[in-house]
């Protein structure tokens, strides 16, 4: 995968890194910590400019990432309610759960939106609540673009100036992400074991 990733990136210049990042948003185990790096590695050699490969990871990734927002949407608070009340258990979460949530994402989305592209394993899973919350398109993409520009940024910049080890940033980051995901599903598998459904919820 890493050699074809590789290709994808030199032979499609702009085009390559912003299809990449697009499919990494939609299907994560292509990681933007190898992308990204490597796209600042291909600029540093002249091939690509910095700013450009930047904006194209940006927008790839903003592209990626309006895929779960829209699904969010299509699920929607009430289909997500009435699911709740039929398999709250796997969910994790009650009907009321989810309007205390979505309360909660109307005051501080624009924060956990932001926050929330700065985290790996976590990047891509914000943009569902966002979409479930209802969150404008607008303001949605607006701050996920800023924490975007920051990620891509800040991996693209990594890359540029670690020349040929550049791939020392996956190796640095990959352990964090691995981390936040095996916290999180330790964490659903908790709520799972010890979910109690509230009476007002059963049918």
């Amino acid at each position: 995968m890493f050699e074809w990733i590789t290709q994808a990136a030199e032979r499609g210049s702009y085009a390559g890194v912003f299809l990449l990042m697009l499919v990494e948003n939609v299907f994560p185990p292509i990681p933007s910590e190898v992308i990204m790096p490597l796209a600042g590695y291909i600029a540093s050699r002249g091939q690509l400019t910095f700013w450009g490969v930047l904006l194209a990871g940006t927008f790839g990734s903003l592209a990626g990432t309006s895929f779960w927002y829209a699904i969010g949407r299509w699920l929607g608070r009430d289909r997500l309610k009435r699911f709740a009340a039929r398999h709250g258990q796997w969910l994790t979460l009650s009907p009321a759960d989810i309007d205390r949530a979505s309360a909660w994402f109307a005051q501080r989305g624009h924060a956990a939106v932001l926050l929330g592209r700065l985290v790996p394993g976590i990047r891509t899973l914000i943009s569902v609540p966002a979409g479930v919350a209802g969150m404008p398109l607008l303001p949605f993409l607006a701050t996920s673009a800023v924490g975007t520009f920051f990620w891509t940024g800040l991996l693209a910049a990594a890359g540029y100036q670690l020349g040929e080890s550049y791939g020392a940033v996956g190796r640095w980051i990959e352990p964090v992400g691995n981390g936040v995901l095996v916290l999180v599903l330790a964490l659903y598998l908790y709520r799972v074991v010890t979910f109690d459904r509230p009476a007002r919820d059963l049918p």
